[in-house]
């Protein structure tokens, strides 16, 4: 039974490896501009066709490319958010993780004219951290209950929310537009200097966290058996807190504050890869790749020629959703 569970998930991430392919190629083809699927595989193997070209390798593969990371970034966090906690409700955005690197950008952007992009994940990381063990610290007493975490976590987001709101009213007019566009949630403008200060992020703390999917399954079964069975409890949390805190840091710094990828993800992974964190933490990633994949492309097409930041779409699918999960929560606990 093991080695069946085994080779559906093979096969499931190969399923979705191929449908995050299918799709970046239909969002290269499809914008306000119409390429044919020939001219974006010509391009995309070196042989670009005049016009064609330029469109799809330094205006959107770029943007898709970040929208990847961002999402498969946010979805890992919010899996290991989920799995330390205990809590299915728990996400980057709801614990102020979000609200708090958000704070720290619209400062830094507003202090700091002619920045290079490559520290704007830095910063986003900083703030992110310092969100997070404000949550923990205020949360803390004889211990951290899951949901008084999601509630103070609730409380610091709309207090980073109202902060930022003062920064971007006291910075220059200048910014406005391009901060409001950002704080909305958004891939737009993305081009190979953002997808180059991210992707380092992804490729070192998503393969830690892959290193820790045994360590959380072991969390699974309670704080005892997982003493019981030899793991170093509280160094565990800190290195996986720590590791989601700074893939969801850098991806907002890079995209704004998506919300809600880091709750629908993880849920979704496991209703078709089961319990397992080695097997939840990949499939997570690229459906949260896939979700802001089609949430951008969506903002691109529906509104022609208006562009729709992703944030919007992500929002208005991930809202509902938490609260049908509050609703069953409630008639689990009675």
């Amino acid at each position: 039974m093991r080695n069946d569970r085994l080779r559906r998930n093979r096969l499931l991430l190969f399923v979705l490896l191929t449908l995050t392919v299918v799709l970046s190629v239909g969002s290269l083809s499809m914008g306000a501009v119409r390429i044919p699927v020939q001219e974006v595989l010509l391009a995309l193997t070196g042989h670009p066709q005049a016009g064609s070209g330029l469109i799809v390798m330094q205006f959107r593969l770029p943007r898709i490319a970040a929208a990847l990371l961002v999402g498969a970034a946010l979805a890992v966090s919010g899996v290991l958010l989920q799995g330390v906690i205990r809590n299915p409700l728990a996400s980057p955005d709801l614990l102020g993780v979000s609200g708090g690197a958000s704070v720290a950008v619209v400062g830094f952007m507003t202090l700091f004219k002619g920045y290079s992009i490559h520290w704007v994940p830095v910063i986003a990381v900083a703030g992110a951290f310092a969100a997070a063990a404000l949550n923990y610290a205020v949360a803390w007493k004889r211990g951290v209950s899951p949901f008084r975490l999601v509630l103070i976590g609730l409380g610091i987001s709309t207090a980073m929310s109202a902060l930022t709101m003062f920064l971007l009213i006291s910075g220059p007019a200048y910014l406005t537009a391009q901060v409001m566009n950002w704080m909305t949630g958004s891939v737009y403008g993305t081009n190979w200097a953002y997808v180059g200060a991210l992707w380092q992020w992804i490729a070192v703390f998503i393969p830690l966290s892959m290193l820790y999917a045994k360590e959380l399954n072991i969390q699974s079964l309670g704080e005892e058996a997982a003493v019981g069975l030899g793991s170093r409890l509280q160094l565990s949390r800190i290195a996986l807190l720590l590791f989601s805190v700074a893939l969801a840091g850098a991806a907002v710094g890079i995209a704004g504050t998506l919300s809600f990828i880091g709750l629908l993800a993880p849920h979704m992974a496991r209703k078709l890869a089961g319990q397992s964190y080695t097997a939840v933490i990949p499939v997570s990633a690229l459906l949260g790749a896939i979700i802001l994949l089609l949430a951008d492309w969506a903002g691109r097409i529906l509104f022609v020629p208006l562009d729709v930041p992703a944030g919007v779409f992500t929002a208005g699918v991930g809202a509902p959703f938490f609260m049908y999960l509050l609703f069953k929560r409630k008639k689990l606990t009675g």
